[in-house]
């Protein structure tokens, strides 16, 4: 398999309220699992031949794995902080590379042309300098320092405001997005990006939110969120190539794309290739 590192990670594959002791099938880089829960309620995962997967349970999702993980899953501190609304946005099967579904999340100039008048517009097209690094203590790709202007930050947003920002890659499938918060300035609201590789090029996204939202109704929130993923899908399952190009040579980076320079740098470090195309075909 393309990508025998990435066996070695988490992966989120269910919405842990919404198990059944039925259960469901489902793929885990192109290999048959299924998902339930046991008589106790406990999150239940079995490979195709019946073997129980290691299970973790958290941020309201069941992860597994598919091989031996060398550490337990990143940790999201504000996940446990008093007074945040923990959202499960609900899932979207994309038909794409997992990790182009990840790239597109850290993708900041797209904003004003796909994601029109909410957030971002034209004019405001430009995007600042910002800082990124790949910070070899935690072993995480960090961008800071993002401003970009946005018509409609949050569902809670009233009016047009420069929203901050900072993106966070803590595994090969997952991202997770620092904004400002409306509701609380001195605060920021969490908005992660969980992605399901099924096979190399499709799979299941599982966006998940902490924010301080008093007023909207946790419906409003799901459906905000999930109005953005599914303008980002048209996009995704139409970009070429398919897998995710690693040679540098193969795309002409502009400065906006600091931080799709450093992911992608970052898996080839690893080997987390599944999903990738590592030269010009």
């Amino acid at each position: 398999m393309n990508g025998e590192a990435m066996r070695d990670q988490w992966y989120p594959v269910g919405i842990a309220a919404q198990l059944t002791p039925a259960g469901r099938d489902s793929l885990l880089l192109a290999e048959p699992i299924h998902i339930a829960c046991d008589a106790d309620g406990a999150a239940l995962v079995t490979d195709g031949a019946g073997r129980v997967l290691p299970v973790i349970t958290r941020f309201g999702h069941v992860w597994t794995t598919l091989g031996q993980p060398e550490r337990d899953l990143f940790t999201i501190p504000e996940a446990d902080q008093p007074g945040r609304r923990l959202v499960d946005v609900g899932t979207v099967l994309v038909r794409c590379s997992p990790l182009r579904a990840v790239e597109n999340f850290l993708d900041i100039a797209h904003f004003p042309f796909v994601h029109t008048d909410i957030l971002g517009s034209e004019p405001h097209t430009e995007v600042q300098r910002y800082e990124v690094e790949i910070r070899d203590d935690v072993d995480e790709v960090w961008a800071t320092k993002v401003s970009f202007y946005q018509p409609q930050a949050a569902k809670s947003a009233q009016g047009g405001i420069n929203a901050e920002y900072m993106y966070r890659v803590p595994a090969p499938t997952c991202s997770v997005l620092y904004k400002t918060c409306p509701a609380r300035p001195e605060e920021w609201d969490v908005i992660t990006l969980f992605v399901q590789p099924l096979t190399e090029t499709t799979c299941q996204v599982w966006p998940w939110m902490a924010l301080f939202d008093e007023d909207s109704s946790m419906t409003d929130m799901i459906h905000f969120q999930q109005m953005i993923f599914v303008q980002d899908r048209s996009i995704l399952e139409n970009q070429i190539p398919a897998l995710l190009p690693l040679d540098p040579g193969m795309e002409i980076p502009t400065r906006a794309d600091m931080t799709s320079i450093a992911y992608r740098r970052w898996l080839k470090r690893h080997g987390y290739t599944y999903g990738a195309q590592l030269v010009a075909a």
